[in-house]
């Protein structure tokens, strides 16, 4: 039986996705593959060449980075992007005295947008 013809998923854009959350929480190649049981040459072509994870390591990765799979996958606009989940993730760890300071911070913010 002949193979059907079936388009590879570009996985470029998820990869950068990863090597940009891995960099805003500074974290090494080397780290991130020793901790993953991963080489460091596989997490540098998933970041750099768009190489297709394996489905653990690309589940993995999102939970590590707190990445949206809706953006990557789908054509519909996710219910919280990665920033959004990446916010989330921080203030789960926050205290309620910096929960505070940010809830002010987002109310000035907000302030501001809606003058302009």
């Amino acid at each position: 039986m002949a193979k059907r013809p079936v388009e590879k998923y570009d996985f470029k854009a998820f990869g950068q996705a990863i090597k940009n959350a891995r960099k805003e929480r500074k974290e090494s190649r080397k780290k991130v593959s020793d901790e993953m049981y991963i080489s460091p040459r596989y997490l540098a072509n998933i970041e750099n060449n768009g190489q297709h994870p394996s489905l653990q390591i690309f589940f993995e990765l999102m939970l590590r980075y707190h990445i949206s799979v809706d953006q990557f996958l789908l054509d519909t606009q996710p219910e919280k992007d990665t920033k959004r989940r990446q916010l989330d993730a921080l203030l789960d760890d926050m205290s309620d005295t910096g929960i505070r300071i940010v809830t002010a911070t987002a109310k000035e913010i907000a302030e501001v947008e809606n003058e302009n």
